[in-house]
C-alpha cells in the first residue's frame, strides 16, 4: 500500500500465510484485520477494495493487517471453500492480534468468512467493529451478526452490484433487522466509488 507497509509470514493451519501490516502514526486503537475476497477468482491482499478498508483503517488510528488466504499468493495450502480460510483468518487474528481491541473487515467472500470469525470470537473478544463490504450472500451461508454488535457493524453494498445482488444481502439482513448502507448506482468494486466507501468505513470507525 505504501513504503511503510510490513511484508511477512506467519504459521497457518495449512502452510505459511502471507501477511502485510500498515500502521499508524503514534499509538494504535487496536489491530484491524482484513479479509480479500475469492481466492478462485483474482482475490488478494492487494485487491483494491481491501487496500482501500486498510487505508480507511489506519486513517482511524487502527493497525491494519491484510494477507492472503491458503494457496494465495505466497500463502501455503489451497482453496477449501471458505472452511478451511476461516480458519486462516483466526490464525492470523492469534499470530498478530491475540489481545486487545479488535476490528474485523471482510469483503465479498471476505465478508463471508469474517462473520463466521465475528460469531466465534464477539464472545471472548472486543470487536470494536465489524465492516462488510459487498457480502457474498448469495453464494455463501453468511453468518448472522450478534444482536449486541448490530451498532458495531457496518454492511456496505453496490445498489448494481451484479455479483452479488443487493436483494440477496437484503435476504440475509432482514430477519437480524441489521441495517445495510446502499451506495446508489455502485458495483460490486465500487469502480470511481473507492474514496466514497472509504469515507464511509472511516465515519463508521470515528462514530
Amino acid at each position: 500500500m505504501n513504503a511503510q507497509t510490513e511484508f511477512l509470514t506467519v504459521a497457518g493451519p495449512a502452510g505459511s500465510l502471507e501477511v502485510a501490516i500498515d500502521r499508524p502514526p503514534g499509538e494504535a486503537r487496536g489491530t484491524a484485520v482484513i479479509a480479500h475476497p475469492h481466492p478462485l477468482h483474482g482475490g488478494t491482499l492487494t485487491n483494491k477494495v481491501v487496500q482501500t478498508l486498510a487505508r480507511a483503517c489506519v486513517l482511524g488510528g487502527w493497525t491494519a493487517v491484510r494477507f492472503n488466504f491458503r494457496g494465495v499468493g505466497h500463502s501455503g495450502g489451497a482453496y477449501d471453500e471458505g472452511r478451511g480460510e476461516q480458519v486462516d483468518l483466526l490464525a492470523v487474528i492469534d499470530a498478530l492480534a491475540p489481545t486487545g481491541p479488535l476490528c474485523l473487515a471482510g469483503f465479498s467472500f471476505g465478508a463471508f468468512v469474517t462473520s463466521h470469525a465475528a460469531a466465534r470470537l464477539h464472545a471472548s473478544r472486543d470487536i470494536q467493529h465489524l465492516v462488510l463490504i459487498g457480502t457474498a450472500a448469495s453464494r455463501f451461508e453468511v453468518a448472522p451478526v450478534a444482536a449486541e454488535l448490530h451498532a458495531r457493524t457496518l454492511v456496505v453494498h453496490g445498489e448494481q452490484d451484479d455479483t452479488v445482488p443487493l436483494s440477496a444481502v437484503m435476504d440475509w439482513a432482514r430477519p437480524q433487522s441489521l441495517p445495510v448502507l446502499v451506495v446508489p448506482g455502485g458495483g460490486h468494486f465500487f469502480h470511481g466509488q473507492l474514496p466514497l466507501l472509504r469515507e464511509l468505513v472511516l465515519r463508521h470507525l470515528r462514530a
